[in-house]
């Protein structure tokens, strides 16, 4: 049978005003306004806290808690939620006893600090995994003994690191109520020169060594120059509309477009007070905007009042827009820009296109995880490998090492180099360990619970019975 869907219409709705209705009425007009059918969000102005990039800290925890640190790592075949690894570390503060846990999953990676405190037993491994996700079912872990299983963990939980970002930057004349309008400015008065140099530096794009963002840096058939600059060890290029090529008889301005429209954030400059809509251009992947209106360009008393817009299932980022949301020029207006930027994006990657399409690319890396160490456990056990595995075993990484390094392989062969270390959430680089420094593997002296503790999951392994009832989930 036919299945019927039935979606609302648009007479269901009572429709906002259209921004030729908004410009017809006369001043004082708003900075952004929604599109007619909804579909976004305006962000209120709230008091700052302070500029701070939103990043996930599961992802960087086991760099910072684990590796080159006594931990143990444990894997888990075929759960309710598929396969999980997980990591155990103990830690001892001001005779405080504390368990270091990630659990990574096809859907998110968590990590938690718990207290032993008042404990009177250590609890198992599928008890501390249901601890950190309470509905997982179907738990039997087993040990990693692979020597070299950290790294490979390491390299998984920073796949989804990234200090490469672009953003579209548009000028918006009054009146303009259409993308093609908006990708047919070519001017570039004092004021919006005056802004790009908040942003970054120009930069001529011809032999461009650092983050190119999609631009051409050989041939010059992106446009001569851009606007770049390293903001907390992350790389920023934007795409400035009228930097880009300009096509006489093209309406669509498709070369502009092609960059701009492919952005996820795109920063909006507006030098007189005029409304804009975010549906104004049409875009799949255009999910968030930052509007800034400048007042008293060219003096002293410069400001710039800011609205922020996105689309209805991006979540809400920080920082908060100050009350009222007007910043001088100058450091600071800089500072929450460029954080707001990259929150913004970050935030994007949540809502529910990105989201989907990253816990399809994590699924598929964590299922190689998952796999990978337990042919190197299985290896290190003695039990005889596949011809593949031999291949492997004997000069060749495979497994998530290959698929880590090979998109990378190309980058690396290139004469250009950048001055930031670049790592991207699609394109995983691959660490060996911290700093870029060998990993070193330490012996600890600790204290007695310390050790206590380790030994009580290392003698599981030692001694295949015991082990055996650790991992069970009724332990």
């Amino acid at each position: 049978l036919m299945k019927v869907l039935f979606l609302p219409l648009q007479d269901d709705y009572i429709p906002y005003p259209r921004i030729e209705e908004v410009l017809q009425r006369g001043e004082p007009y708003p900075q952004v306004i929604l599109p007619q059918f909804g579909g976004y969000w305006i962000e209120d102005a709230d008091t700052s806290f302070g500029y701070r990039l939103e990043s996930n800290y599961a992802i960087r925890a086991y760099r910072k808690h684990f590796l080159g640190r006594e931990h143990l790592n444990f894997y888990c075949t075929a759960s309710n939620h598929g396969n999980l690894v997980l990591s155990l570390r103990h830690e001892e503060v001001k005779e405080q006893e504390y368990l270091h846990i990630i659990l990574r999953t096809p859907s998110k990676t968590i990590y938690d600090r718990i207290s032993l405190a008042g404990l009177t037993e250590l609890p198992s491994v599928p008890q501390l995994a249901k601890l950190l996700c309470e509905d997982i079912v179907g738990l039997r872990f087993s040990p990693v003994l692979y020597p070299k299983g950290s790294q490979l963990i390491v390299n998984y939980d920073e796949h989804e690191l990234n200090n490469t970002f672009k953003f579209g930057v548009i000028y918006q004349k009054f009146g303009q109520t259409s993308e093609e309008e908006l990708f047919g400015n070519n001017e570039e008065t004092p004021a919006f020169t005056e802004f790009l140099r908040v942003l970054g530096d120009c930069v001529e794009l011809q032999d461009f060594k650092g983050f190119r963002g999609g631009l051409d840096v050989s041939h010059g058939q992106t446009g001569s120059q851009s606007v770049y600059t390293v903001f907390r060890g992350q790389e920023l290029m934007f795409h400035i509309s009228t930097k880009l090529p300009y096509t006489e008889g093209d309406t669509q301005q498709v070369q502009r477009k092609r960059h701009i429209g492919n952005d996820i954030v795109a920063a909006v400059f507006q030098e007189d007070p005029t409304p804009f809509v975010p549906d104004m251009i049409a875009s799949n992947f255009l999910h968030a905007f930052i509007l800034v209106q400048v007042e008293n360009p060219g003096t002293d008393d410069t400001t710039y009042k800011v609205s922020v817009t996105a689309r209805e299932d991006v979540p809400q980022f920080g920082p908060p827009l100050p009350s009222p949301p007007i910043f001088k020029k100058g450091p600071e207006f800089r500072e929450f820009l460029l954080t707001k930027l990259i929150n913004a994006e970050l935030a994007c990657y949540r809502s529910s296109r990105f989201a989907k399409l990253e816990e399809r690319t994590r699924t598929e890396l964590l299922d190689n995880l998952h796999n990978e160490l337990h042919k190197r456990t299985q290896a290190m056990l003695g039990h005889p490998l596949s011809a593949d595995e031999e291949r492997m075993e004997n000069g060749g990484h495979g497994g998530i090492l290959e698929s880590i390094k090979s998109p990378v392989t190309s980058s690396a062969k290139s004469p250009l180099k950048s001055p930031v270390k670049r790592r991207s959430g699609l394109f995983p680089r691959l660490h060996t360990s911290m700093d870029g420094q060998p990993e070193r593997h330490t012996r600890r002296s600790g204290k007695n619970t310390h050790l206590q503790i380790c030994n009580h999951y290392i003698y599981t392994i030692l001694k295949y019975d015991s082990f055996q009832n650790c991992l069970d989930p009724n332990f």
